[in-house]
């Protein structure tokens, strides 16, 4: 017994050393920098900064903007991942999903650009239909849209995911007892996933809050979030206490998150048992 739990130890070791190096130190570093302001000199005015109108307000936009991006993804994906389920190769489905994560951020927001330029392909289709050319770029619809669609396959893997684990007899009780499909899918099939809709929107939400990429190319810097916030004092006014101080809440934040979300979890009944 000894013997296994020091094996156990020893192979904890590279995780915990990676989790200290690249997960705990940055965090660390991160709020050690939120103490001194341009001069180098100790303070807490960056702290104090924060809470102005200013930031407030740049603060409640990047709310507002993740919280539109998660419900319109989460809207997408629930009905896609359904018939995911009900589709006879989902797993090739789902792979087609998934492939256009693993192209580069930069190389889609580029891509979009293309397309929704003065001269792109969406502005063609108007065009021919008789609409005229209209300014698609560069505008909010543009950024929701397009972190909409880079954000929907990590909405749709959980959720395909608990739907794969929901045990199909109960769907077919509900039914044989009389409910709808309306009736069985509120009552019974959404409940039963509700562990993958938390888990999608902790997977949107949170990265959502800190977008700053493509603020900047597809939303040519109108939308201001936290995380563009952060790009600009780190990059451009060289602020790096201020730019720690709003990573510091917005660490703070998306912990919160995660926790108020990972609460619901428990006493979930699993759709297998």
């Amino acid at each position: 017994m000894n013997r296994s739990m020091g094996s156990r130890n020893f192979y904890l070791i590279p995780y915990m050393l990676w989790i200290l190096l690249f997960v705990v130190a940055p965090i660390l570093l991160i709020v050690y920098y939120s103490f001194f302001n341009v001069e180098g000199q100790f303070t807490f005015e960056n702290y104090v900064k924060f809470f102005t109108p200013v930031y407030l307000k740049m603060t409640l936009s990047s709310f507002w903007y993740a919280l539109l991006i998660t419900v319109f993804a989460l809207l997408i994906s629930y009905p896609t991942a359904y018939l995911l389920t009900r589709t006879k190769h989902k797993q090739l489905w789902l792979l087609l999903v998934i492939l256009p994560s693993w192209i580069n951020l930069l190389l889609k927001a580029y891509a979009f650009i293309g397309l929704f330029g003065t001269y792109g392909f969406a502005n063609a289709i108007l065009e021919t239909i008789g609409i005229g050319t209209q300014q698609i770029l560069f505008t909010d619809f543009s950024f929701v849209l397009v972190s909409v669609y880079i954000f929907i396959p990590f909405m749709i893997l959980p959720i395909f995911n608990a739907l794969e684990e929901l045990n199909p007899s109960l769907v077919y009780a509900a039914r044989d007892l009389g409910a709808s499909s309306w009736t069985t899918f509120r009552r019974v099939i959404f409940p039963l996933t509700l562990s993958g809709v938390r888990s999608g929107i902790q997977a949107v939400f949170i990265p959502a809050l800190s977008l700053f990429m493509i603020t900047r190319l597809i939303a040519g810097n109108r939308v201001i979030t936290l995380g563009t916030a952060i790009e600009q004092h780190f990059l451009v006014t060289q602020d790096w206490g201020m730019g720690a101080t709003i990573a510091v809440f917005l660490i703070i934040i998306m912990i919160a998150i995660m926790f108020i979300s990972g609460r619901g979890k428990r006493g979930v009944p699993h759709g297998k048992k």
